[in-house]
């Protein structure tokens, strides 16, 4: 364990990586899984079976394929991307925005058919309905999913360890070949930091979700 306080500074740039590549990957996620949501539920047919299939096929292949693609298939293709964050970002997208389309497309469903019916009725275009009148409710009663989705992004930031990211997972490899008679402690330690991350997930979603109770 010496080793690893002695290198703190190394600890908590892994852990700064996860961070980045959670916050990164969340936000993209977010925004492809709702423009996936919105083909699925909207009018044209092509776009729905688009989404479908994306979502279908996504959510039965395993994380770790997708990163495999990105890593190593892309390159074939001549889809090459330099930077081996980006890439990561990529995958953890590709994987993630596949379950946040299915959570907002269950709020989506959950709000009164009446609502797009009004919203038609004064002249709202299906995007303009989405925008003002259908997902700001929807997203209201999908934040338990959707958390869980994000906390589940947290801790599968850890496959990148394999891809050449030095984050929380490969550091803490690095520490357990290095002191071996030291592993569970090292093991507890990094746990406490994911532990940690997915605490303040936890948090901000039960406080956002107070917040828009209170608002409604």
């Amino acid at each position: 364990m010496d080793d690893v306080f002695s290198n703190f500074d190394l600890v908590l740039k892994a852990f700064a990586l996860t961070i980045e590549l959670l916050v990164v990957s969340a936000l993209t996620s977010l925004v492809l899984g709702t423009l996936l949501a919105a083909f699925r539920v909207g009018p044209i047919s092509v776009l729905a079976k688009a989404g479908t299939l994306y979502v279908n096929l996504v959510r039965n292949t395993p994380l770790l394929m997708i990163f495999i693609f990105v890593f190593i298939a892309m390159p074939e293709l001549e889809l090459n991307i330099e930077n081996f964050f980006v890439k990561g970002c990529l995958a953890l997208t590709v994987y993630t925005s596949a379950f946040v389309c299915e959570a907002i497309r269950s709020g989506i469903n959950s709000v009164s058919l009446g609502q797009a019916e009004a919203s038609r009725a004064v002249g709202f275009t299906f995007v303009q309905s989405m925008r003002h009148v259908i997902l700001p409710q929807a997203l209201r009663a999908v934040v338990p999913p959707l958390a869980s989705v994000l906390i589940a992004l947290a801790k599968n930031t850890s496959v990148a360890a394999a891809f050449g990211l030095l984050e929380a997972t490969a550091r803490m490899r690095y520490f357990t070949n290095n002191n071996a008679d030291a592993r569970p402690e090292i093991f507890i330690t990094f746990a406490i930091g994911y532990i940690i991350i997915v605490e303040v997930l936890s948090a901000g979603a039960i406080g956002l979700e107070r917040r828009w109770k209170v608002a409604r």
